[in-house]
């Protein structure tokens, strides 16, 4: 373990850093390329929920659409802000919620099947 302090914006932190042999670090990508995540929804849908209270301003999807992950599924205005709600995965698309609907934090926007 060798040991090093990090200056970022300002802020001083020490961390620890673990030195790996030639055969360890040659070995690591492998491992984590197999345990990647898969882009596909899971077996029941993924549920895509509002991360705040605020208005939905335009839903960029129709119901049973193709949607990739990363596709901009809708608009949500919070604080005087929009924000982009990303499709987390590959699927078809169920909307629950239409443009200028007032939503809480952890409403359920639409799901990915």
């Amino acid at each position: 373990m060798r040991r090093f302090r990090v200056n970022v914006n300002g802020n001083e932190y020490d961390i620890t850093v673990e030195e790996l042999d030639a055969s360890a670090a040659k070995s690591a990508p492998k491992a984590a390329a197999k345990s990647a995540p898969k882009a596909a929804a899971p077996a029941g849908g993924e549920a895509v929920k509002s991360p705040m209270p605020g208005t939905i301003l335009k839903v960029n999807v129709a119901n049973g659409a193709s949607v990739k992950k990363g596709d901009v599924l809708m608009i949500l205005e919070a604080m005087k802000m929009e924000n982009e709600i990303m499709c987390p995965c590959d699927g078809k698309v169920t909307v629950n919620v239409a443009s200028g609907a007032a939503v809480e934090s952890g409403t359920v926007l639409c799901t990915i099947a």
